[in-house]
């Protein structure tokens, strides 16, 4: 037997143990935990995917899915060792493999972009060549180059062709700056912009209280509307008896201003509520922006709760990804305001909306039908 040649017998057991090695050193990486807990095993696992070669490329990149921001950024080390090791080494890449895993909207957002980004710096037309498929694409981040690149066009451009680049570019967008440039270029235009649909923002309610907050001890009670969600029911609060009453806010990005609509109750609490109307069982993200301190049920569970008060607000300040039940799903919120007097503490409101993990909104069925009529604006 020649000497060089390795028996097929042996060979089925080397390429198996080499599937288990990178496997193993996977797993290594997806378990690294807090406080620098499995990082003296992951170390070992990013050399033994880097000693693979390209093969644990795609098999690194797939791992990103379900994976933690900590094992994303262990992935994300070992992606880039492999890739920087074999181009040093003068060998090939999978590049064709890489660029299917691009376009390859199942997998990982933050994987796919990381590829693009390393393939870009080696093949700069690839930017001309993908992104402008990409303006509805599960990416925010791609998504974003697509609207720019519309957003550009619209710019350099005049009369009716411009307007309909906005207005395409308007179709992708999910990123309130992008939104505000459009909007106010099409309105500039003549054109009717619904920001709140766009958005998905919650724009009607029906709010009760205030119940007492003094000392900030109210947001761990149980107060009724926790226990039993009855809009004709009226209990005692924190200055007499109270009841529920709707509340609508007329803002673009769906500001509902207790402060200013109601009134700025020092050391209190109120409870808001609505009802969202789902064609069927989805996950969905609640995005939400307050100041306050706050808790979120929906469908009689608690999702979320933030202890915090006048951090600061803006819109998506928390993402909560929930699971819709098709027909009727209530959603109750709890604000909390403190006694703080100075300036920058008085503000006591909220924003919410329903969206997917991109970002697009995601209509109620009552919403979403209005939306299928033709109608001279655009959401």
């Amino acid at each position: 037997m020649n000497r060089f040649t390795i028996p097929i017998a042996t060979l089925c057991l080397i390429v198996p143990a080499v599937a288990d090695d990178t496997a193993d050193a996977i797993q290594a990486l997806q378990s690294v935990g807090e406080r620098s807990a499995g990082t003296v095993d992951a170390r070992t696992a990013v050399q033994t995917l880097k000693q693979g070669g390209a093969d644990n490329l795609l098999p690194v990149l797939k791992a990103f899915n379900g994976s933690s921001l900590l094992a994303k950024n262990w992935l994300r080390s070992a992606f880039e060792g492999i890739a920087d090791a074999e181009q040093k080494a003068g060998r090939t890449l999978p590049k064709g493999d890489l660029l299917a895993f691009v376009k390859d909207t199942s997998e990982s957002p933050s994987a796919r972009r990381m590829t693009f980004e390393w393939l870009l710096k080696r093949s700069p037309q690839l930017e001309d060549q993908l992104i402008p498929g990409m303006l509805l694409d599960p990416s925010p981040d791609f998504r974003r180059d697509a609207v720019k690149r519309l957003i550009d066009q619209a710019s350099a451009t005049k009369d009716g062709a411009a307007t309909d680049l906005y207005a395409k570019a308007m179709s992708g967008a999910v990123h309130e700056d992008q939104v505000k440039t459009i909007a106010k270029a099409l309105q500039d235009a003549g054109i009717e912009v619904n920001i709140p649909r766009h958005f998905g923002f919650l724009m009607a309610w029906k709010i009760i209280g205030p119940f007492d907050n003094k000392d900030q001890k109210g947001f761990p009670v149980v107060y009724p509307p926790e226990k039993t969600l009855d809009l004709s029911a009226e209990y005692e609060g924190q200055l007499g008896n109270v009841k529920w009453q709707p509340i609508t806010t007329e803002d673009d990005y769906g500001v509902v201003d207790i402060g200013k609509q109601i009134e700025n109750y020092k050391g209190s609490l109120m409870y808001a509520t609505t009802t969202w109307q789902s064609e069927m069982d989805q996950a969905v993200e609640i995005r939400l922006g307050t100041p306050n301190a706050w808790k979120l049920w929906v469908n009689d569970e608690l999702i979320f709760e933030r202890e915090e008060y006048h951090r600061g607000t803006r819109l998506d300040q928390y993402k909560v990804p929930v699971s819709l039940k098709a027909g009727a799903n209530t959603i109750l919120v709890k604000i909390c305001q403190n006694e703080q007097e100075q300036s920058w503490a008085q503000d006591y409101k909220f924003q919410m909306r329903v969206c997917n993990r991109t970002g697009a909104a995601v209509l109620p069925v009552t919403r979403a039908a209005a939306n299928s009529t033709p109608r001279k604006e655009i959401r």
